[in-house]
């Protein structure tokens, strides 16, 4: 299996990658009150180290009460919890890495036995106003991240958080603009907060966002049941400004729609014209549930089925996520055909950081 192909540099605007592959944003909630330390720094440069093309950092939130649900959950506000991100950027970009932040803010999803001092935002409880500052906020940490010297970042608009309960009729039930029976109409909280991040960083800065089908709260849940429904959620996206769509599955190999064997990347991609990150279990052939179980995760060397839609230009990037949190030098190893050295995912290594 020649897996050269993956190893072709990517370039779009100004982020130019050595390889296609992406070290998935995962939630590690290990710094200090949300200010990265040390270890999270070493953290990331492990692995640009270990030649990932693009690291995508764990969720990191925005300036909003309630934006977490875990008190180690890292800002990106806030003098030290910036100075601590700058001190990321520069040690990745020091190891030949590139690196971009995932903006995020939880909405109503409670956690464990922490609760901040302020409600939960969720599409049913802001009001115009708090909407309004959310969609600042947003604006205000991509701004904060080019100053930084940050080489794209992400929106993370999936798994049930605050951007995706926006789109999911199963939790956003609000009667004015920001609601509406349709996804296109529950898309307007998204559409704005893309269009004042691009305005805040001009033309040239990469935007990817994170979207899923599935939430925490559902994983059967479908947001387009069609793709002209997917065109309807996703293009006016596009126009106000995504540059790259992560589509989030639980497993990459899975068909989005009967009829095709296009993933939900390869919908997107179709749909939007732009290009896409394809992630969902690439390495293991057990599902991303395990990362919360207790046994050992299955590994895999076959990479076969995922080359194969690359080739046909299914997706452009493809994110690695437990495999990397497992293996810091998976991508290294993968080039150098050293599928024996692999390490199987285990569901302890969620615990650590590595």
């Amino acid at each position: 299996m020649d897996l050269s192909p993956l190893f072709k540099p990517f370039q779009y605007k100004n982020l130019i990658l050595d390889n296609r592959f992406v070290m998935a944003p995962m939630t590690r909630a290990m710094t200090a009150d949300g200010v990265p330390v040390q270890h999270n720094v070493d953290y990331y440069t492990r692995r640009a180290a270990a030649g990932v093309g693009l690291i995508l950092t764990e969720g990191t939130v925005v300036n909003r009460p309630a934006s977490k649900n875990i008190k180690t959950i890292p800002n990106f506000y806030g003098s030290d919890a910036l100075a601590g991100w700058g001190n990321v950027v520069k040690s990745v970009h020091a190891a030949g890495g590139k690196i971009a932040p995932q903006l995020w803010h939880v909405g109503n999803t409670p956690y464990g036995e922490w609760t901040p001092d302020a409600p939960f935002e969720s599409p049913d409880s802001m009001t115009i106003e708090d909407i309004q500052a959310t969609i600042k906020a947003f604006a205000d940490a991509a701004l904060e991240a080019k100053n930084m010297g940050f080489d794209a970042f992400e929106i993370h608009g999936a798994h049930g958080y605050l951007i995706d309960q926006f789109f999911w009729e199963g939790m956003n039930h609000r009667t004015d603009d920001y609601g509406g029976k349709t996804i296109k109409e529950r898309s307007r909280f998204a559409v704005e907060v893309v269009k004042a991040m691009r305005a805040a960083v001009g033309p040239d800065m990469v935007i990817i966002l994170r979207l899923s089908q599935w939430k925490q709260q559902d994983y059967a849940a479908k947001l387009a049941h069609t793709p002209q429904e997917l065109e309807d959620w996703v293009a006016p996206l596009a126009e106000a400004g995504v540059d790259i769509f992560h589509g989030s599955q639980r497993r990459y190999w899975e068909n989005e729609f009967e009829g095709s064997d296009l993933n939900f990347a390869g919908w997107l991609k179709k749909v939007t014209g732009q290009p896409t990150i394809t992630v969902g279990s690439v390495g293991l052939s057990g599902d991303f549930m395990e990362f919360f179980g207790t046994g050992a995760g299955a590994g895999t060397t076959d990479l076969s089925e995922l080359l194969r839609r690359y080739e046909r230009g299914d997706f452009d990037l493809v994110a690695v996520g437990r495999s990397l949190l497992q293996d810091p030098e998976w991508v290294q190893k993968v080039k150098a055909g050293r599928f024996d050295e692999l390490k199987a995912f285990e569901p302890a290594s969620a615990a650590k950081l590595y």
